[in-house]
């Protein structure tokens, strides 16, 4: 028996993250950090679809969680 709804997308952890990541997403669910900030650990987690880069209004570029990156931590318990 399906209970998920047809419409609902299915979101799964695509792969096993390190602590590390799991470190600076939970960062991230505070607040986007400026991409010149930005770890080896971003480019993995953008890789994979669990952060995203957004251009400002004054030109700056900031890292963010996508709705993936906020379903990882749902799963954690996190949010």
């Amino acid at each position: 028996m399906n209970l998920r709804p047809k419409s609902a997308p299915v979101r799964a952890i695509k792969r096993l993250l390190s602590h590390h990541e799991i470190a600076t997403l939970l960062l991230l669910a505070h607040a986007p950090i400026d991409a010149l900030a930005a770890t080896p650990d971003v480019a993995s987690l953008q890789e994979y679809g669990y952060v995203e880069t957004v251009a400002q209004d004054a030109g700056a570029v900031k890292v963010q969680l996508t709705d993936d990156g906020n379903a990882v931590l749902r799963g954690l318990g996190v949010k």
